[in-house]
């Protein structure tokens, strides 16, 4: 692996902060940077959730395992069709709060093609 994704500094409900990006709310990260997740690009909202079209950047960035958070509280939903797209192509998933998910995308980033979409409120 050349170039490894950004580590998360810190976070807490509706912050967080991420190694050469600075802050943020929303987050995508994947190998060599990442940027805000605008819900609007996608039309994704908390039901029925995290889009197809939400995590086709990260794959297209060469993502092989694939960290999708839910919020803090659990409100974001993943669209079936968003779980089936990944494991179409083999790509690991892991579906977790905010917090762990966090936890497990900074574990993974010295050694793994990782990228994640962080929900940092409910």
């Amino acid at each position: 692996m050349d170039v490894r994704s950004p580590l998360i500094t810190h976070i807490s409900g509706g912050r967080m902060v991420v190694e050469g990006l600075g802050e943020g709310k929303d987050l995508k990260l994947y190998p060599g940077g990442g940027r805000p997740w605008d819900w609007n690009e996608t039309g994704t909202r908390h039901s029925p959730g995290t889009q197809p079209a939400d995590v086709r950047e990260l794959l297209d960035r060469g993502c092989q395992v694939v960290v999708l958070s839910r919020g803090m509280q659990l409100v974001l939903q993943i669209c079936p069709e968003t779980l089936e797209l990944l494991k179409e192509r083999g790509v690991e998933v892991y579906v977790e709060e905010t917090t762990a998910a966090v936890e497990r995308y900074n574990a993974l980033v010295e050694t793994t093609a990782v990228g994640g979409l962080f929900h940092s409120t409910c």
